[in-house]
């Protein structure tokens, strides 16, 4: 019989039942086996990463890394190496295992229960389901494909002075849709309001299209606004392609940046991971060349999609949205093609996928694949 009294005693916290899923872009082993697929064996559209791989010098500098030791936890050398390139001290910036680690130790620096967070939808689903664990409160707000996903900054605004929220979350420029806030919107909020924590995720901001000089000030990083309340996520696994060693970072006020350093993991950081970043950044020019490629290879593939009939929505970077109506039945029908993308419905999107731009070779296939499936 089943002991009802301990099984209740050893339950877990409500806020960990109830919080959903989240589901992920990239393979999923176990999917691909029940297909009799091998992962070396689907182009994957559905990460959006670098398909030119890591810099020079990564693989060189992995194999020189003494497995026996414990590796620093303090990520000294990268972090040194990270505050020359965006000349801010060492001390504002705090190592993770990826930024979703960054964004859990976030959340569990600074939501108390009850607390509000807002989150700029459709976005990454992990801003939600880290306040949800700690028992705060999310407030959504969704931008709309009648505005091409963009966010409208008075909206958000009223929703901060209704609100007021403990903490914002804000991908930027935003995934899945590609949509970009200018960096002077977000230094308004900020200052507007002081008593909120915006966290503004920069994953891909190496991936946005900059065009002319004013679009490249109005996508300035956040890094460098003065506001003590903003908090800068950036990633080393989408523009330096080292998404299997998991390494990205933050940077905030220097206080901020120490009291979530108080309740990371011991060497959270490993060891590989920090010697790859260190490389990684000696090699600016690398990922601005792969990043230029990328986009005359988006033009490319957008411009072929559209020709189909199909809807590819506006976006700033190198992926994009493209409305296909049922977007599981699209995802299967590549996949059985050995393509994969992202179905969105994760997103609340459930009519749309999302597409990443890889190399020519790689895109032609996905436009061959497509055109099996239209006609």
């Amino acid at each position: 019989m089943k002991n009802t009294e301990t099984t209740d005693r050893v339950a877990p916290r409500p806020e960990v039942l109830d919080a959903p899923a989240v589901p992920h872009g990239a393979p999923d082993y176990a999917e691909l086996e029940t297909l009799g697929l091998q992962p070396e064996e689907v182009i994957d559209f559905s990460v959006n990463g670098n398909p030119y791989g890591p810099p020079p010098g990564v693989r060189e500098a992995l194999e020189s890394v003494p497995l026996a030791r414990y590796p620093d936890r303090e990520s000294l050398a990268f972090r040194r190496a990270v505050s020359s390139r965006l000349d801010v001290p060492p001390e504002r910036i705090l190592v993770g295992n990826g930024t979703a680690e960054l964004i859990w130790l976030i959340a569990l620096t600074f939501v108390r229960s009850g607390d509000h967070a807002l989150v700029l939808e459709p976005t990454f689903g992990e801003y939600a389901r880290a306040v949800s664990l700690m028992g705060g409160q999310v407030t959504t707000w969704r931008a709309r494909p009648n505005d091409g996903f963009s966010v409208q900054p008075e909206e958000i605004r009223h929703q901060l002075d209704h609100l007021r929220p403990r903490l914002v979350f804000l991908c930027n420029p935003n995934n899945p849709t590609g949509a970009a806030v200018p960096s002077s919107t977000i230094a308004a909020w900020a200052e507007a309001f002081p008593d909120t924590l915006f966290v503004v995720d920069e994953a891909y901001h190496t991936f946005a299209d900059r065009g002319d000089a004013e679009k490249a000030r109005e996508l300035s990083s956040a890094a460098g606004l003065a506001a003590p309340n903003v908090v800068t996520l950036r990633s080393m696994t989408k523009d330096y392609a080292l998404a299997g060693l998991r390494l990205g970072y933050l940077v905030a006020r220097e206080e901020v940046a120490d009291a979530i350093a108080r309740v990371r993991p011991p060497w959270n950081v490993n060891a590989m991971a920090q010697a790859a970043g260190v490389a990684a950044l000696r090699h600016a020019n690398y990922v601005s060349q792969c990043v230029a490629r990328l986009h005359e290879h988006k033009i490319s593939l957008v411009t072929e999609v559209a020709a189909m009939g199909l809807e590819p929505a506006p976006s700033r970077t190198h992926f994009f949205l493209i409305r296909v109506g049922d977007a599981a039945a699209y995802r299967r029908a590549l996949l059985a093609r050995r393509i994969q993308v992202r179905d969105c419905a994760s997103f609340g999107l459930p009519a749309y996928v999302r597409v990443a731009t890889l190399r020519p070779p790689e895109n032609a296939q996905l436009i061959e694949a497509l055109r099996d499936i239209v006609t």
